[in-house]
């Protein structure tokens, strides 16, 4: 079988959900099928060297901009050229070729601009609802990471449950337990964390709701039996105007810190110096964050809605994300009961171990098989 994958994102978009699942279903892809060809289609002169050299891997550059000539024309051509038996674009199917030469996967992430609208940036907003219609109809399958994500590709378009597989991410190697007192020493040195901290990693778009957890901290910062801070990681943007108002507005500046942009190898860092990580979200596809801390060996808490109570199941405390009270509780419960703590750690580190990227991309190559089973 020869199999295309469209790999622009796992450059583009690296350190994001969709870079990251394209990176690693196409690592591991290498890793476990010796036997199909693949002709990878990468962007431009970027590095390789996640892969492993590996001959039934060829790789097609198709350019360093987004420009429509890659998907509509050349990627078409090189597809037929190839008679290649599957072709897979990963990211949400954006830049699925309207031509089609050969069965279809995609991978939808999430529906969030059809179902948070409001959250999401006009230009993305414009093009997704555009062109999600013709990519599900267009497509012979569809991957997605959740089973509620299925549920709300089920319930927008109708779509029967043949057409989907669920497929769940996991966290990347580099999230693991590591040396505890060297991590928060490092966060010391680099960010100024000189402090026990709440860990938050995720965005800022209004649907991960970080002001609703600067309340909430705020409700127990005081109770605490010592002074922990809350440490908010990520690069500075529009949102942020709204955060610094809520700071200021609970007198919270020296209790929560903005630590700014972290490049991907200090994440790792972060979660292993956090005595607790929460993630308030009111929406996610899958949720990788929450995953990441627990393979760290990191305490979370978590939202109780749309897919993130498949992602931890147990492993968590889970929270309805508007109840500020209950959140605010969980988080001082978190931080002041050791055996509590120490049984969400274990519970965390058993939990990420029952996801893998090996498993996705073996389940993934399955989805490859029964489409061009199909279409013979």
């Amino acid at each position: 079988m020869k199999i295309g994958i469209d790999a622009r994102a796992a450059i583009w978009y690296r350190g994001t959900g969709i870079g990251t699942y394209t990176y690693q279903i196409i690592k591991n892809l290498s890793h476990i099928d010796k036997v199909n060809n693949y002709r990878i289609f990468w962007p431009g002169n970027a590095s390789k060297d996640f892969l492993e050299p590996s001959e039934n891997f060829d790789f097609d550059v198709v350019g360093v901009t987004k420009d429509k000539f890659w998907e509509e024309i050349h990627i078409p051509a090189r597809l037929a050229d190839d008679k290649v038996d599957v072709y897979h674009v990963p990211q949400n199917g954006i830049g699925l070729p309207t031509k089609k030469t050969c069965p279809q996967v995609v991978t939808v992430h999430d529906l969030i601009p059809y179902v948070y609208p409001e959250t999401v940036g006009r230009g993305y907003l414009k093009i997704f609802l555009h062109e999600m219609p013709r990519i599900v109809e267009q497509a012979d399958r569809i991957i997605t990471v959740s089973e509620h994500s299925k549920g709300d590709l089920r319930r927008y378009f109708n779509l029967p449950d043949q057409k989907i597989d669920v497929i769940y991410e996991a966290a990347e190697d580099i999230y693991r337990p590591m040396d505890k007192e060297a991590c928060r020493a490092s966060v010391r040195e680099r960010y100024g964390l000189d402090r026990k901290f709440i860990l938050y990693i995720g965005g800022f778009s209004p649907r991960k709701n970080v002001p609703g957890l600067i309340r909430a901290y705020h409700k127990i910062m005081k109770d605490l039996p010592e002074e922990v801070v809350l440490a908010i990681v990520g690069k500075r943007v529009r949102a942020f105007e709204e955060l610094t108002n809520v700071v200021e507005e609970l007198g919270l500046k020296d209790r929560v810190i903005f630590t700014g942009f972290a490049p991907t190898e200090h994440l790792p860092v972060f979660y292993n110096a956090a005595s607790l990580f929460v993630y308030p979200s009111f929406y996610e596809g899958f949720g990788l964050p929450p995953l990441e801390a627990m393979a760290c060996g990191t305490p979370v808490i978590a939202s109780n809605v749309s897919s993130i109570p498949e992602a931890v199941g147990d492993a968590a405390l889970t929270v309805d994300p508007k109840d500020m009270n209950g959140l605010a509780q969980a988080m001082f419960d978190a931080l002041s009961d050791p055996a509590l703590s120490a049984e969400l750690i274990r519970r965390g580190l058993q939990r990420s171990n029952s996801f893998t990227w090996t498993k996705a991309a073996e389940q993934t190559l399955a989805s490859y098989q029964a489409t061009a089973q199909v279409s013979e």
